[in-house]
């Protein structure tokens, strides 16, 4: 009687870690600095559909690229800012959410809703939202008030289009 190890089928990890090694093998280290070449950070939505830096021109070491489930300001935002300014020599903040963003369709009963599930209330706002332009002024302005920022000249806010790949500037109120 034999038994035959039946391997697990490959997940999508496997699958990256794959591509990784074909990378790795070609790999030419480009002799870079942590420090983005451009001095800018951009924070944007986690969502797939957004290539970012094809959508804004970017080449590898140009910029920093901080990704959260709706591309806002939050504290862990604000760490990775502080750090990417003070470190790291970035100037200038761009912002940017989406249409069609997942965040628009949740609320904060999400957090309830988690904590009758798993019994445990999560310590993070959700953070969703209904109309995006108001988030992206409401996150420009949590990053220039930031006392842990010392660039909030150039923060800027976009919204970007998933259907044309345009971005549309939203302005703060004045």
């Amino acid at each position: 009687m034999s038994t035959s190890a039946h391997s697990p089928a490959p997940t999508v990890t496997d699958r990256l870690v794959e591509a990784n090694s074909r990378y790795a093998a070609e790999f030419k280290d480009p002799g870079m600095d942590a420090k983005p070449v451009l001095q800018v950070a951009v924070v944007a939505c986690m969502d797939a559909r957004l290539d970012l830096h094809k959508a804004l021109g970017l080449s590898l070491g140009d910029c920093h690229t901080i990704r959260n489930a709706g591309g806002v300001v939050t504290d862990d935002v604000i760490r990775s800012l502080a750090i990417s300014q003070r470190a790291l020599g970035t100037r200038s903040i761009v912002l940017i959410h989406h249409t069609g963003c997942g965040m628009e369709s949740i609320t904060e009963d999400f957090r309830q809703e988690l904590e009758h599930e798993v019994g445990q209330r999560p310590s993070w706002a959700v953070e969703a939202y209904t109309d995006a332009d108001q988030d992206v002024r409401q996150s420009m302005q949590r990053a220039r008030t930031s006392p842990f920022l010392k660039h909030t000249d150039d923060v800027r806010g976009f919204v970007f289009d998933v259907t044309t790949g345009k971005l549309r500037e939203v302005l703060p109120v004045s």
